[in-house]
């Protein structure tokens, strides 16, 4: 890599107003970070042991799982360590993998969002011929596309970043992104982050357009259908609704935080606005679909009554 001789590694400023509530806050992201594991691992396993539940529906869904602990991973472990040190630093080669890391996230994220809203159009449009349409083979044919063309997108974006001469050494952010480490080029990058730009837009713009195309399918079918049916329908698209919402308004607050001069904004805020999206959907999203799922809410009592009944059956043993 052409500057990591000349820049060995960068300053995370934003971690420099911290003081003496580091340990409070290196706390709340620890259990961030517990809860984001626990959470969806259980949900993995919840959905892997409930036969009922494997369905393409529930597929998409565990990798909407995996994708939250592998973005998460990306960024609790660097944050956890730079508030317990007094050097708030990153190496050139840990910022870089950790830019892809996050951004691959988002990618697979809005794709694995989209893939689940055709999921959810095929099932209420097409109902009769649902599992024809999601065979098995097409649902880890999308799966493995929810994966593989992010990091491919994303890797030849990396590949010109890293070929650019660094001469800064200060991020103002608590994670490395691509904007941020472009920012400190020692030339004018206007023309990649054009071609950055489009190259998102170009990206984005075709999964934003399924997922408009599937609810206005799904809407049309609910005005002709009964009250009984379109609030079947309704409440099935409801969580994804709600995840996909909460996803894009996080990844809103960071382009916001990023592209403009926020200085009037206390420090605190700009950085939640800026990890809301590494955050909240990963927290959120098993409490959202594990509350409005039935059939995982009745597999989790199942769980729990059996987990019971056996630490009751263990104790009776020995008495």
């Amino acid at each position: 890599m052409e500057n990591s001789s000349q820049i060995a590694s960068f300053t995370m400023a934003a971690y420099g107003e911290i003081g003496g509530v580091r340990y409070l806050y290196f706390m709340i992201v620890l259990l961030s970070y517990l809860v984001i594991i626990i959470a969806n691992v259980f949900l993995i396993v919840v959905i892997y042991m409930e036969r009922s539940l494997h369905e393409p529906m529930y597929y998409f869904l565990c990798s909407l799982a995996i994708n939250a602990l592998y973005g998460s991973s990306g960024l609790f472990p660097s944050v956890l360590q730079n508030l317990l040190s007094d050097i708030h630093e990153i190496s050139w080669t840990h910022c870089l993998l950790q830019t892809f890391c996050l951004h691959t996230y988002v990618f697979s994220e809005f794709t694995n969002l989209a893939v689940m809203g055709y999921d959810r159009y095929v099932s209420i449009c097409y109902p009769l011929q649902y599992h024809k349409i999601m065979s098995p083979s097409r649902v880890n044919k999308l799966i493995v596309l929810t994966w593989v063309v992010p990091f491919c997108c994303f890797t030849a974006i990396m590949v010109m970043t890293t070929q650019q001469q660094i001469c800064g050494k200060i991020i103002e952010k608590v994670y490395c992104t691509n904007y941020a480490i472009l920012s400190l080029a020692c030339r004018d990058i206007t023309t990649f982050n054009i071609i950055g730009g489009v190259s998102v837009i170009i990206y984005i713009f075709p999964l934003v357009v399924l997922i408009f195309y599937s609810y206005s399918r799904i809407l049309r079918i609910c005005f002709k259908s009964s009250k009984e049916a379109t609030a079947k329908a309704l409440n099935t698209c409801c969580s994804h609704l709600i995840t996909l919402v909460n996803f894009s308004l996080g990844c809103f607050f960071e382009v916001i935080q990023s592209r403009f001069n926020l200085s009037h904004i206390p420090s605190s805020i700009q950085i939640i606005l800026s990890v809301y999206f590494l955050t909240c959907p990963p927290l959120l999203n098993p409490i959202i679909y594990g509350v409005r799922s039935k059939t995982i809410r009745m597999r989790i009592k199942k769980m729990v009554y059996h987990r019971i009944r056996d630490v009751r059956h263990f104790e009776n043993t020995f008495k």
